[in-house]
């Protein structure tokens, strides 16, 4: 005898593999494509230790993440650890902090879609990249409006895509930077003296560290993941490894055939900077396999984005703290439609903003403040629960802190406001519900 699913929840239907592979759209995309160029803009050469230390700071948050994940295999990430280990105002603030990150992390890679597609077609000015940005984000929408199956589908065909062009890329240039020498890579960091160095290296870090988090996807489909207890930590802690090593490779690729500074000016003015690195190595038809590369990861990006900030819509709306229709699944095609709809929509609006810069940069604190609360959930984790020892949340909470208030200041005040105003949102919605 079958025994079916529950009334309003999703199937268990993605394996290891598929884990994977999701984990993988996610953060194979903005973060290799743009947000390195960005990195390298405001680190200079030290983008590549900036690049490690996120990378090593993404694996504790990973571990957490996973810890949780196996402890409570619901949709809905942080936001339903938060209120099943901590509180109900951090459970509705890793919420908050989700939708606005990742809305800002998916309009970004919106517009580095927009920006390689432009480039692709010869189109030098930048009056179209925001329109085709919201176009290509309701379009994405749509394909994912209509089940994940679909969705996982076009995702192992993304990934494959993303892959060969970047492993193409950096065997490429790595043979070229090295044998530049070191001059690309000195000064190692910018600024005058130590403090100021060590603060862009932070600010790089702060950057990149959003690129690995797309194992958030993982752990926030776990309604969706079979056997989640070993299954989402083999997943997370293998696709944190892979993707360190080929941002490392990319960074270093970039800075050393372009050079830091032309590196970061390429991300902004075009958004997409490595398109100008295999110009800058005569390589045409290398340029060509980057852009179809790109274009197929940040269409992953959108992708998975959309089904994370959709399940996290749909956990919130369960527990009516968003509204509840916001929270009926679709039973033919196990899928939330209305959070997929409000997701994409809130994302094409983000992209009006139009800089990648001031979205990445945002998508980085309010990101950061959501890790900081899923470790401090990892943190009070019973023993019986516990998979890994209690020293690498609190790593996890102290470095997601500590980097959120080195990105620019302006942006963390706006993204402070934020918080502050979500939260005070909820706290009077509660005493209203409360007195009815």
């Amino acid at each position: 005898m079958t025994v079916g699913r529950p009334p309003g929840h999703l199937r268990r239907e993605v394996g290891l593999a598929g884990a994977v592979l999701l984990g993988m759209g996610s953060m194979v995309g903005t973060g290799v494509f743009v947000s390195v160029g960005i990195a390298a803009g405001v680190a200079g050469p030290a983008v590549i230790p900036a690049t490690l230390a996120a990378g090593l700071l993404a694996a504790a948050n990973g571990i957490s993440s996973a810890q949780l994940a196996a402890a409570h295999p619901v949709s809905g990430g942080t936001y339903e650890y938060g209120y099943t280990w901590l509180s109900p105002v951090l459970g509705f603030t890793a919420g908050w902090m989700f939708l606005l990150a990742k809305s800002a992390s998916a309009a970004t890679a919106a517009l580095g879609l927009a920006g390689y597609s432009l480039d692709a077609l010869g189109y030098a000015g930048e009056g179209l990249r925001v329109p085709l940005a919201a176009a290509a984000t309701i379009a994405i929408t749509a394909f994912v409006a209509g089940g994940i199956r679909r969705s996982n589908r076009a995702n192992a065909l993304i990934v494959g895509a993303a892959l060969l062009g970047l492993v193409l890329l950096i065997v490429t240039a790595l043979p070229v930077a090295l044998s530049s020498g070191a001059g690309r890579f000195t000064p190692f960091a910018w600024g005058g003296d130590a403090a100021s160095g060590l603060g862009a290296v932070l600010h790089g870090s702060a950057l990149m560290f959003v690129a690995f988090t797309g194992y958030g996807r993982i752990a926030t489909l776990g309604e969706e993941v079979r056997d989640p207890r070993r299954v989402i930590p083999r997943a997370i802690i293998f696709t944190t490894a892979v993707v360190t090593l080929l941002y490392l490779g990319v960074a270093a690729a970039g800075v050393g055939v372009l050079g830091a500074t032309a590196f970061g000016q390429a991300a902004e003015q075009t958004a997409a900077p490595l398109v100008a690195v295999a110009d800058a190595l005569r390589r045409p038809w290398l340029g060509r396999l980057l852009t179809l590369s790109a274009l197929a990861a940040m269409a992953g990006v959108l992708l998975n984005l959309v089904l994370g900030l959709s399940r996290v819509l749909l956990a919130m709306a369960r527990r009516r703290d968003m509204p509840a229709y916001l929270a009926r699944v679709d039973e033919a095609r196990s899928s939330p439609v209305a959070s997929v709809w409000v997701c994409g929509a809130a994302i094409a609006l983000v992209t009006l903003v139009g800089s990648v810069e001031v979205t990445w940069s945002f998508s980085a604190f309010t990101v950061l403040v959501y890790y900081a609360i899923t470790n401090l959930a990892a943190l009070r984790l019973p023993p019986g629960k516990r998979l890994f020892p209690r020293w690498i949340p609190a790593l996890g909470l102290v470095g997601c802190l500590g980097l959120a208030f080195f990105v620019r200041r302006e942006v963390w005040l706006v993204g402070l406001a934020l918080l502050l105003a979500g939260v005070a949102w909820h706290v009077a919605r509660r005493r209203l519900a409360g007195s009815a």
